[in-house]
């Protein structure tokens, strides 16, 4: 499926009644996901989040442009922000299943629209941008909305799409195609602008320009600029690459702000620029007391940040991923300002929204739900929750390895197989919806037409894919858990001795795991009219059995050598 996200800026954070019918019309439009609404009362600005397939993001973000240029006058605007027009930037990132080029082809299209129907002047910018000037959003935000009349004026700057004269009451919008971009604020424990500028210029990319150490002042800004020759300021690089930086003061917290662009999280990280920013701060006599997310946050993005400050404390890395986001909400102060929803503000959590999976269920939900007598879910479900609970438990003791024993090399082999432990629970919790998902695709292919010999021809290639998709989910669900009883086999001989019951009992889930796994497989194979494909699936779970139950008789043999010693 091909998913794009859509983040408009709006250049309104006060009304709420224009806010709550441009959030009302992004909802309206089918196929589109509205995530997250981020408005600030300083800044005058609302940052939405939305997703969808291309087609539907495309008509979502024309018609939240439209209300905003309906109910936005920016005549009247004032806002601490920069911006040019009602709708400021409308940026649309790739998220799967789709190419940069297709990305870039829908903006241009969206952009020829507002230009042509809603008279506004509009700009490519990022990888859309035709013009190396328009590349970055500083350069065509540069003199703003009060000084747009005059740059429309320039021939340099006539826009890619729409009238080159000034439209008084939208001003002009920036469309264009941009990678993900997370956008943080740091908070620091004072009203002085010039110190979060000062620390701002170290770490954005742009750097600053040199100066002298003034003796009386901790604040570079406060030195003597150093020149060359011709009297030209020299420039120093700022510390992290792709990283844009500002600094300012919100009324709203009544502190100064050091926000920040990451343009790539990945190259420079937000765990690494908190940290560094903490240091500078230090420097100059000040505090950093926390953080905010403007919009969300990739979930990769956190779970490297929680590697990070896990890794610091010495602490295994191989818990769950709920305790992982906690250790990093906790270490980067996400709460200071407001309460940071994991649910709304990281991306993967927001587009599973309202579903409930069932693995999200309470167990007395859960057990409620397998025992209706509706079809799904059944035993294939129920095979991969099985290898879940195994995972738990490799996953517990691999912990509490890692915590008791001395040996470096121990410690770091619990420490990777804790986290391979993590994975595979994950993985099984996956399957456990996917096998339900499984049949009630078999269900509706069964239902697809078949009057005429072309549309039966469809319908068989369909089941045929069905079938296999049904065979293969739980022939993947046995794989997981017989990779977990290779860890298991591990951590009955080098795992913390007392906790080594925990493991036979997991070993014994994950074999339920397998056997249950299996039987669905074995259920599904006479369904399927492809007999070399058949016997292939037949040689992979004979095999799969075969090496588990030897697995398992090594395990059970490992645990009771244990509890018939003194290490006990």
């Amino acid at each position: 499926m091909k998913l794009v996200e859509c983040v408009p800026n709006f250049s309104e954070g006060r009304d709420k009644s224009v806010i709550d019918a441009i959030s009302k019309r992004i909802k309206s439009i089918e196929g589109v996901t509205l995530l997250d609404v981020d408005s600030g009362i300083d800044t005058n600005r609302t940052v939405t989040t939305f997703v969808g397939d291309p087609k539907s993001i495309s008509i979502a973000a024309f018609e939240a442009i439209k209300i905003a240029s309906d109910l936005i006058d920016m005549s009247k605007h004032h806002g601490s922000h920069s911006r040019i027009g009602a709708t400021d930037v409308c940026p649309i990132i790739p998220i799967s299943g789709i190419s940069i080029k297709e990305c870039i082809e829908l903006s241009e299209n969206l952009a020829k629209r507002v230009g042509e129907e809603l008279n506004i002047p509009v700009f490519l910018y990022e990888k859309s941008a035709k013009y190396s000037n328009r590349v970055n959003l500083a350069n065509i935000r540069k003199g703003e909305y009060e000084g747009l009349s005059q740059k429309l004026k320039d021939i340099k700057w006539k826009p890619d799409f729409g009238p080159s004269i000034l439209n008084k009451k939208s001003g002009a919008t920036v469309i264009g195609v941009r990678d993900f971009l997370i956008a943080y604020n740091i908070n620091l424990n004072t009203a002085n602008v010039r110190i979060a500028t000062d620390i701002a210029f170290e770490i954005r990319e742009k750097g600053r320009s040199k100066r002298k150490p003034d003796p009386k002042s901790p604040i570079l800004l406060d030195g003597e600029i150093i020149r060359d020759k011709k009297g030209a300021p020299i420039k120093k690089n700022g510390l992290f690459k792709d990283v844009k930086a500002v600094g300012w003061y919100v009324d709203e917290f009544k502190c100064a702000q050091i926000s920040i662009n990451f343009n790539n999280y990945k190259k420079s990280t937000i765990h690494e620029v908190f940290d560094k920013v903490c240091e500078l701060a230090n420097d100059r006599g000040v505090r950093v007391t926390g953080s905010e997310l403007v919009g969300l946050i990739p979930l990769d993005a956190m779970l490297m940040a929680g590697t990070f400050f896990l890794s610091k404390q010495r602490s295994s890395i191989g818990i769950p991923e709920n305790d992982i986001i906690n250790i990093v909400s906790q270490s980067l102060g996400l709460n200071d300002v407001a309460p940071f929803d994991p649910r709304k503000k990281i991306i993967e959590y927001a587009i599973k929204g309202q579903k409930q999976n069932l693995m999200d269920m309470k167990v007395s939900n859960l057990l409620d739900e397998f025992s209706r007598k509706s079809i799904a879910p059944g035993g294939g479900s129920a095979s991969a929750i099985a290898g879940a609970f195994g995972a738990s438990l490799c996953s517990m003791v691999a912990a509490i390895s890692f915590e008791k024993l001395k040996s470096y090399k121990l410690k770091t082999k619990m420490l990777k197989i804790g986290n391979e432990s993590q994975k595979l629970m994950k993985s099984l919790s996956f399957y456990t919806d996917e096998d339900s998902n499984a049949f009630k695709k078999t269900i509706k292919v069964l239902k697809l037409p078949d009057e005429t010999e072309e549309l039966k021809k469809i319908k068989v290639n369909e089941i045929a894919k069905a079938n296999k998709f049904s065979a293969e989910i739980p022939l993947c669900v046995a794989k997981n858990c017989q990779d977990l009883l290779k860890i298991a086999k591990v951590l009955s001989l080098e795992g913390y001795v007392p906790s080594l019951c925990d493991i036979n009992v997991a070993s014994e889930l994950l074999m339920s795991g397998i056997k249950g796994a299996i039987s669905n497989v074995k259920v599904n194979i006479p369904n399927i009219n492809d007999k070399p494909y058949s016997e292939k699936l037949e040689t992979e779970i004979e095999d799969i059995m075969k090496h588990s139950e030897l697995l398992l008789s090594e395990i059970n043999h490992n645990f009771k050598k244990t509890i018939n010693s003194d290490e006990i």
